[in-house]
């Protein structure tokens, strides 16, 4: 009894890290940091407008509702991975698209 009963914690130690690890996005907050450092820096710069600025905001607390959502039921699977990274993807062309183009404060 005393061996299964230690057994049993063990496996629910590992089973408790596994769902911590899936739980864990750090390349989706590594990118959302970046993105976030990149829409500061064209709007201290003046190369995003006020209003550019303001949507690219919303984009990002878009894709930071998505993940919270994603991680609500305590596993982010690899499709909603994909699709954090695909929302990051087009945030990412957006910011460019955005600082690129001819409009300034």
């Amino acid at each position: 009894m005393k061996i299964s009963h230690q057994a049993l914690i063990a496996l629910l130690a590992l089973a408790g890290a596994s769902a911590f690890a899936q739980t864990s996005t750090p390349r989706v907050d590594q990118r959302e940091a970046n993105q976030q450092a990149r829409i500061a820096q064209g709007a201290a710069s003046g190369t995003l407008t006020a209003h550019e600025t303001q949507r690219l905001e919303k984009e990002q607390a878009h894709i930071n509702n998505a993940e919270a959502k994603a991680k609500a039921d305590g596993t982010v699977t690899a499709k909603e991975r994909r699709r954090l990274h695909a929302m990051q993807d087009g945030a990412s062309r957006d910011i460019h698209r955005k600082k690129h183009n001819a409009r300034e404060q």
